[in-house]
């Protein structure tokens, strides 16, 4: 067969593959909010340490007691970027929830101090930051891609994962059903 009599049948099939992603695409659950499976799920966090921007201990098992939120993010991540006014009103609405609202981590992987630093007098925010030097947040938590968000209950139990950009909204509202008894 000659180059001109296939050249369209080429042609034809890149256009079908190219409506069947296209199709994928429009149909795909695009919930900013989805949690997303993990074996931690329902299990004690893992427990893990890292630094605070002061360079004091962190230890996650010692936040029992209270939600907990940790956000994964590097400096560099435009969906980190996107998400981060979010996270800005996220912390005020938990904040005015007085001592019944979350705490809020961000969890540094891969940016070094001053990129942090300059990211946030950039972009505002004022929550604790932890640098997980030794990856053992990332490793313990088993986080691939950023941004990443996990909720840990005040019993200290992994209650949800969050891959990609999360609302303020709908975390402080996943949060809220569950602080109402939702599994």
């Amino acid at each position: 067969m000659s180059e001109r009599r296939v050249a369209p049948f080429v042609a034809a099939g890149v256009a079908v593959v190219l409506a069947a992603l296209f199709a994928v695409l429009l149909l795909a659950d695009s919930d900013e909010n989805a949690t997303v499976g993990s074996p931690l799920l329902g299990n004690l966090a893992p427990d893990v340490a890292a630094e605070t921007e002061e360079g004091d201990p962190f230890v996650l098992s010692r936040r029992k007691g209270s939600w907990v939120v940790l956000n994964f993010f590097t400096h560099d991540c435009v969906p980190c970027i996107d998400e981060h006014p979010e996270l800005i009103t996220f912390v005020d609405q938990q904040r005015a929830l007085g001592p019944e609202g979350a705490e809020f981590y961000s969890v540094v992987r891969d940016s070094t101090r001053d990129e942090v630093e300059e990211f946030f007098a950039e972009r505002g925010g004022d929550w604790p930051i932890v640098y997980d030097l030794d990856y053992e947040f990332v490793n313990g938590f088993g986080v691939a891609l950023v941004p990443e968000t996990w909720v840990v209950d005040p019993n200290g139990f992994v209650r949800r994962r969050f891959t990609g950009t999360v609302t303020a909204d709908g975390l402080s509202g996943t949060i809220q059903a569950m602080r109402d008894g939702a599994p």
